[in-house]
C-alpha cells in the first residue's frame, strides 16, 4: 500500500497540482494585499469612504452593549449581529482582479492551441488532377505536368 501510495504522490500531475496550490495560496496573498492596500483606499475616497471593509449594518443590537457602533469589532464585542456588506465588496473586487488575468492566460493558452490545432489539421499540399503528383495547396499552375489548375 505504501508503494501504491509513494506512485501515486509522485506522478507529476499530482506534484503539479500541489506546486499550483502553493503559488496559488502565495499569489492570493499578494493580490490580497494589492487589493486591501492599494487598490481599496483611492475606490474608497472617491465612493466618498475611507475604506469598504469599514461598512456594516446592524441587523440586531448587542446584548453587552446598545449601539450605534463605530466599528464592526465594537458591534462583535457587544454582542451585534452584524450584515458586513463592505467586506463582500472587497472580496468581490479580489475575485475579480484575480480571475481577470487568469481569464486572460487561459484565453491566450486556447487560443494558441486552435491556431497549432489547425496548423496541424490543415493539408498543405493538394494532387494535381491530371497527373496525380503532389503540389503546394496555393500552387495554381503543378510543376510536374505544367497544367493550370482550377482555383
Amino acid at each position: 500500500m505504501l508503494k501504491e501510495f509513494k506512485e501515486f504522490a509522485m506522478r507529476g500531475n499530482v506534484v503539479d497540482m500541489a506546486i499550483g496550490l502553493v503559488l496559488g495560496a502565495a499569489f492570493g496573498t499578494i493580490v490580497s494585499s494589492l487589493v486591501s492596500d492599494v487598490l481599496m483606499p483611492p475606490l474608497g475616497l472617491l465612493v466618498g469612504s475611507l475604506d469598504f471593509s469599514s461598512l456594516f449594518m446592524v441587523l440586531k443590537d448587542g446584548v453587552k452593549d446598545a449601539g450605534p457602533y463605530v466599528t464592526i469589532e465594537a458591534a462583535k464585542n457587544a454582542g451585534a449581529v452584524t450584515l458586513n456588506y463592505g467586506m463582500f465588496v472587497n472580496r468581490i473586487i479580489n475575485f475579480i482582479i484575480v480571475a481577470f488575468p487568469i481569464f486572460l492566460l487561459v484565453r491566450t493558452m486556447n487560443n494558441m492551441k486552435r491556431k497549432e490545432a489547425a496548423k496541424i489539421g490543415e493539408p498543405t499540399t493538394k494532387e494535381c488532377p491530371h497527373c496525380l503528383s503532389s503540389i503546394p495547396i496555393k500552387a495554381t499552375k503543378c510543376g510536374f505536368c505544367t497544367s493550370e489548375l482550377k482555383g
